[in-house]
């Protein structure tokens, strides 16, 4: 049982902070796999919020069959999804918007690194969303292929043919900004 499973169970069973601890942990990463989704920020935040809302409300039961995040995140998904379609559009911000450059008092290499990480940002917003949610996943957030099929509702070859032809389209988005990475 992980931390959250925990946390979820002592929810169900009253104790009230166990749905602080919840939040506490996965909200910054649910955010940011959200906005990955979205393309905005403030409708990550909301979706964020619903899904906590939802898991709090309708208390709906977790299963085992993955690990809490994973649940949690496919409700995520789901919501995103949900939001999207009720909406039917998507904010065309650019990462620049969120992306902050590095300060004066950084040193040169420093401001390399950061200049490395908006290419980075960049050339994932390029990228469809699927590319962006499976990199995002298994990447950023370390889920294993098992857990970004279970987030993704797709199964495992699907995945890997996914993640094999997002970092694919990634490396040539990367190497349009004249950046090459041999990893990928």
């Amino acid at each position: 049982m992980d931390n959250g499973e925990i946390s979820y169970r002592k929810y169900l069973n009253g104790d009230d902070n166990g749905l602080v601890e919840i939040i506490r942990d996965y909200k910054d990463g649910l955010i940011l796999y959200l906005n990955g989704i979205t393309r905005n920020i403030n409708s990550a935040e909301e979706i964020m919020e619903e899904t906590f809302f939802k898991i709090a409300v309708k208390k709906p039961v977790f299963k085992g069959k993955s690990s809490f995040k994973t649940w949690l995140y496919s409700i995520g998904r789901n919501a995103a999804i949900d939001a999207m379609r009720k909406n039917s559009k998507i904010s065309s911000f650019s990462v620049d918007y969120y992306t902050n450059i590095a300060d004066e008092k950084n040193i040169e290499l420093e401001y390399l690194k950061e200049e490395q990480k908006i290419m980075l940002h960049k050339a994932l917003n390029n990228l469809n969303s699927d590319y962006r949610q499976i990199l995002y996943l298994t990447y950023f957030e370390d889920f294993t292929i098992d857990e970004a099929a279970v987030i993704m509702q797709k199964n495992k070859k699907q995945i890997n043919n996914l993640l094999y032809r997002a970092k694919k389209s990634l490396r040539n988005e990367l190497e349009k900004g004249g950046f090459v990475y041999e990893g990928l």
